[in-house]
């Protein structure tokens, strides 16, 4: 086993041009663009569907986080296939999978507990195919322009959204729901097309795992759980992954909470979701500038603080400022989501190369976990105080965690990756994800 650390640690700054020209990431990234679009007409269409066959605001919302939580379980039981099958096929098959799902629930009249229950058995396939999509990504790009090409799909991610969500309330209008669902089944099957057709047909040893390790004698769900559990009790990626979901934890529970904040101080009808969209405004703007200007060791220096500048700015709803002001503190904090570029050299190069896939997958199913836990929670905590100290708190909590941060490395210094040439924890990580059969 052998980690992936790549030799262009130094100071040199990618281009945007660079990263874009590089083939299988080009591919990659408009397929996931183009999926991203249509999981937010999907997910949108799919609530709608439920809401006017039910009238049941609870069952709107569950079918639109019914796809959250199943991708942590997905991952644990089957996150080891992302290192063990080839990457075409699972990515295809991904894409696959979701347009059949999209289909079924436009063309058949289910019950709403079997259509949840689609929606969220495609969730568990779904760590496996983004864990392949994005080692192939991080075996594609080096140095600089792997944190480049992950700024591009923070920035491309944020834009499909909103376009999905404003293609979503277009199509329903003019198609309604079922026809909707089905608009968004013809984009999965294109990126599945492309997928198949543009991308070398790769096994595992040639794009940095194991050859043969599909076999492992352990089987699928032994091995991902397995590889889960060393990745989690290696205190170098546990650590990264925490710094990596908390600040967005609690960032979504008050998110979660806008809508209420804005009725609450009786601002004209609109105005949360302008309140909402500067969030993602913000985190577009911190992308191109932190990782456009910025050369790699300053990114990593500044974690700490941008991620204080996540959290700090929320505090200030403990005022209950007005619509000027709270805009303001909200675009602030989307900035400082570019705290996450700081973080992607030194989480890629505390990985495993056999485990990269099934930890970007963890990663990102963690994630998308937390963010449908933080409302939630702090939902339950506005009960009490109110929208405004909720929303503070949670801040509060996101500057906390810059704060836990801090005390890993000197200020002045980049977050710290691992040292492999020396028997140290980081042993365990080296083998966070092997194949059972190995």
């Amino acid at each position: 086993m052998t980690p992936t650390a790549k030799p262009a640690q130094g100071n040199h700054r990618a281009t945007y041009r660079e990263v874009l020209a590089e083939p299988r990431f080009r591919l990659l990234f408009s397929t996931r663009t183009v999926a991203i679009t249509a999981d937010a007409l999907r997910i949108t269409t799919f609530s709608v569907l439920v809401f006017s066959a039910t009238g049941s605001a609870l069952l709107s919302a569950l079918a639109f986080g019914i796809g959250f939580i199943p991708q942590l379980f997905g991952s644990l039981l089957l996150g080891s296939l992302a290192d063990r099958l080839p990457p075409r096929a699972l990515i295809t098959g991904g894409y696959a999978l979701t347009c059949a799902a999209a289909l079924l629930l436009a063309l058949v009249r289910m019950p709403i507990a079997a259509s949840l229950g689609v929606v969220a058995l495609v969730a568990l396939a779904t760590p496996v195919f983004h864990g392949a999509s994005s080692r192939l990504v991080a075996q594609s790009l080096e140095g600089d322009a792997y944190v480049l090409g992950r700024s591009l799909n923070n920035i491309a991610a944020s834009g499909a959204q909103l376009f999905g969500l404003a293609l979503g309330g277009a199509v329903v209008a003019v198609l309604g729901p079922h026809r909707a669902l089905a608009v968004s089944a013809v984009l999965y099957l294109g990126c599945a097309l492309a997928i198949r057709i543009r991308l070398p047909r790769l096994q595992p040893g040639e794009f940095g795992g194991t050859p043969g390790s599909a076999r492992g004698d352990g089987g699928a769900v032994r091995a991902s759980l397995h590889g889960a559990g060393l990745l989690l009790r290696g205190r170098t990626v546990r650590r990264l992954m925490l710094a990596q979901w908390l600040p967005t934890a609690f960032v979504a529970g008050a998110e979660g909470l806008l809508v209420a904040y804005a009725g609450g101080r009786h601002f004209a009808p609109g105005w949360y979701a302008v309140l909402m969209g500067c969030l993602p405004v913000g985190m577009l703007v911190g992308d191109l500038l932190v990782g456009r200007l910025l050369l790699p060791p300053t990114r990593e220096r500044l974690v700490v603080p941008l991620i204080a500048l996540m959290g700090l700015p929320l505090v200030g709803f403990a005022a209950e400022p007005g619509v000027g002001v709270s805009s303001c503190l909200l675009l602030l904090c989307g900035f400082g989501f570019a705290y996450g570029l700081g973080l992607q050299r030194p989480f890629l190069d505390a990985l495993p190369q056999d485990g990269q896939g099934q930890a970007f997958g963890l990663l990102g199913s963690g994630s998308m976990t937390l963010q449908g836990v933080g409302p939630a929670c702090f939902g339950s905590v506005a009960a009490v105080i109110g929208t405004g100290g909720a929303i503070a708190l949670a801040g509060g909590a996101a500057a906390l965690t810059a704060g836990w941060i801090l005390t890993w490395h000197p200020p002045t210094s980049p977050v710290p990756v691992p040292n492999y040439s020396t028997r140290s924890e980081n042993g365990t990580e080296q083998h966070a994800c092997s194949s059972p059969a190995q």
